[in-house]
């Protein structure tokens, strides 16, 4: 290039004096000829004619002698890089030879021994050979393949190869010898290399190589998992259920794909802490089928496992189905592609998704903080592995408290106070209220179910706070604040459920700082292509306001809704779900609405018959969930016009049946039911009404509870 330019600025003088020469003569020949023969001499300047040719000529040479240096240029530049390549290449190609991998060295031998045709021999190897010190641990192995005889005797391929666990090191003949060694003896007969070795030349299990195949391993664990689902449950519980349902009696075809983290198919929770423990079949435990109290057996499952399909078909079966995928928990959601993670680190796609997540049990600090000895001593009741786990230990220890009086403490005192006579155990119940329940009931109800569970057997201890768990003597020591000091083989810890909400942070979605769960508009939806239902939703009842409810009609209920909207239904959730507790098969209360022991309470009661108990109730409904049995148009057909009289309120501490009101600014916003049953429709439309009412003794006639 610089040469180029040398010669330009030599030339250009040249150049510019010829031009300057040119255009001199033009002039003259416009002067000599005059204007009309401009034309003619300008033409001539570019073929040379006599007259000024010369200089025309030398403007010719020295354009041509910079065109011709520009392209000697050229091609002494192209012609050096040529050169300069080819040296690159070969220095390149003289380098050393990087060593193969173990299947990359293998295979080339087995090419090898495949091309020949007849028996060679290679030369041994004279160069010495160095073995490479490997600081990890070996393991060397050695396969022979098998050989076909022959009736010549042949020489054998045999391949010996030392490489490390996590990779293995072939070195074949090269410039530069490399370790380790691989000896190689060829024959005609092919080499055959497996996973696995044919009897025929067996391994011993000490030369296998340990080698990990992650990408194997993963496809295998995965196998079972679907990529795609339309309709994604996540949560194996009553909502996930009952939308599964739901969805496909809209959709007949919809594939539903159900993901729980436990190892069982769905199954309803209210019999775990009430009819599996009054059983009398010794094998309920293992089975989990019961007598409902009208004597009816069912199994707590939903439905058999012939019911669904497999995952690994969902994609397959003609017309769709649900699948259920155990043991697997869901970690991650990805909202923007519609996916989420589980955590073996499968994906799955969907195109609409329910969160039922439900809860997990809450436990006291004191308890967690108490150390290993203390937490293996104590159940926290959800599962049916905490059924079988708490009914195994009722036959072993001789003392169980049960820390809690709300529903589920005072359900499962119940239940293991009946057993104590006959196991010898002491059941011990303790809770901060003055007595069982004594956050919902009002405090003369309260009272009185208190007695009713001290009838059953049960040591109750009211006003009791827990400073302290301590594991001393092969015992616990439960330490209350006033000092009293409890001995106890086993803790439950019954004090209120924590909803799950772990996958709020990765999906977006939003979680009520005063009730808990996911906040969802009136339709249950949380997002575009996401709804929850069940525990785990916080909802916004028009009537009540903001709420979260964790009852068994409310996981139906929502659910249902949920997984209608899922199918386009677009319904709002208007429905006031209600929830009940047994004390056994004689005492029973249905609730709905807003069931606070703060709040103002008005009761009405009458005395009990022989049909006002939970067996009478489950007789007539025919099913011990009673949630299911309710229909809307129940309400419609009850009227006050064909109640019968009144009859005084007993006025003793008897009280058999009735209806508690929960007021507030005047307006029933709750009712409980006391050994009234299948009358939840009028509950309902009365809260729903939101009328008040200036004697509730009135309203109270609507639930005949005067009736013999």
């Amino acid at each position: 290039m610089f040469k180029c330019k040398t010669a330009w600025n030599k030339l250009a003088p040249l150049v510019r004096a010829s031009s300057t020469l040119c255009l001199q003569n033009a002039r003259k020949s416009v002067l000599r000829h005059g204007r009309r023969l401009e034309m003619v001499q300008r033409a001539q300047m570019s073929s040379g004619p006599a007259g000024g040719g010369g200089e025309n000529t030398l403007y010719y040479v020295l354009v041509g002698a910079t065109c011709l240096g520009g392209g000697v240029y050229a091609y002494r530049t192209v012609s050096g890089d040529k050169e300069r390549y080819n040296e690159r290449m070969i220095d390149i190609a003289n380098r050393p030879k990087q060593r193969p991998s173990a299947a990359e060295a293998v295979t080339a031998v087995v090419a090898e021994s495949k091309e020949e045709s007849e028996p060679v021999v290679e030369e041994p190897v004279t160069e010495p050979i160095v073995e490479a010190s490997i600081p990890e641990p070996t393991v060397e192995t050695q396969v022979t393949e098998p050989v076909v005889e022959a009736s010549v005797p042949e020489p054998v391929i045999e391949i010996s190869v030392t490489e490390p666990v996590a990779e293995a090191l072939v070195v074949l003949q090269s410039e530069e010898p490399l370790a380790p060694i691989v000896e190689i003896e060829t024959k005609p007969t092919p080499v055959i290399i497996a996973a696995h070795v044919p009897e025929a030349s067996p391994v011993s299990e000490s030369a296998a190589v340990s080698e990990p195949a992650p990408a194997t391993e993963s496809t295998a664990a995965h196998s079972d998992v679907p990529e795609h689902a339309a309709y994604l449950l996540i949560g194996g519980g009553t909502a996930s259920f009952a939308a599964a349902r739901s969805i496909r009696a809209r959709d007949p075809g919809a594939r539903v794909l159900i993901v729980t983290e436990e190892s069982e198919l769905p199954y309803m929770r209210p019999p775990l802490s009430k009819e599996l423990w009054f059983s009398d079949d010794p094998k309920a435990t293992e089975t989990l089928r019961f007598k409902q109290w009208n004597g009816k057996e069912r199994s707590i499952y939903f439905q058999p496992p012939s019911f669904y399909v497999s995952p690994t078909d969902l994609a397959k079966v003609e017309n769709g189905g649900v699948a259920v995928l155990t043991g697997r928990k869901v970690v991650h959601m990805d909202v923007r592609e519609n996916k989420v993670k589980l955590s073996d680190g499968a994906e799955i796609s969907y195109e609409k998704c329910l969160i039922a997540t439900g809860g997990v049990p809450r436990n006291l600090q004191v308890i967690e903080r108490a150390g290993e000895e203390v937490m293996k001593r104590t159940t926290l009741f959800r599962k049916i592995e905490d059924f079988r786990s708490l009914e195994k230990i009722s036959r072993e220890v001789k003392s169980i408290t049960i820390i809690g009086g709300g529903f589920l403490g005072s359900e499962l005192a119940c239940a293991l106070g009946r057993r104590s006579t006959d196991l010898g155990l002491e059941v011990i119940q303790l809770f901060p209220e003055k007595g069982n329940m004594g956050k919902v009931l009002p405090e003369y109800l309260s009272n009185w179910t208190t007695e009713k569970v001290r009838k059953e057997g049960v040591n109750i201890i009211m006003d009791a706070v827990v400073k302290n768990v301590s594991y001393k003597n092969d015992k616990l020591e439960i330490k209350l604040k006033d000092g009293r000091l409890i001995e106890t083989d086993h803790v439950v810890a019954a004090v209120g459920l924590e909803p799950s909400v772990e996958l709020a942070k990765s999906a977006g979605l939003e979680v009520d700082s005063d009730f808990g769960g996911y906040r969802v508009n009136a339709e249950l939806q949380a997002r575009s292509n996401i709804w929850v239902a069940g525990d785990a939703a916080c909802f916004y009842d028009i009537k009540l306001g903001r709420r979260r409810v964790e009852h068994h009609d409310h996981a139906v209920v929502s659910g249902r809704l949920a997984g209608e909207n899922m199918t386009g239904a677009s319904k709002p959730y208007w429905h006031q779900s209600m929830f009940w507790s047994d004390l056994g098969p004689d005492v029973g209360y249905e609730a709905i609405g807003i069931v606070d022991s703060s709040l103002p309470t008005v009761g009405v009661f009458a005395k009990a018959t022989a049909k006002d108990t939970p067996k009478a109730a489950t007789e007539q409904s025919g099913t011990g969930i009673r949630s299911e049995s309710e229909t809307e148009a129940v309400a419609g057909t009850l009227k006050a016009e064909t109640v019968a009289p009144p009859r005084p309120v007993q006025q003793k501490e008897d009280y058999g049946k009735g209806v508690i009101f929960y007021l507030r600014d005047n307006v029933v916003v709750g009712i409980v039911l006391w050994n009234v049953f299948n009358r939840m429709p009028i509950a309902r439309k009365i809260i729903k009404d939101g009328e008040q009412h200036a004697d509730l003794n009135e309203v109270a006639k609507l639930f005949n509870i005067h009736e013999d």
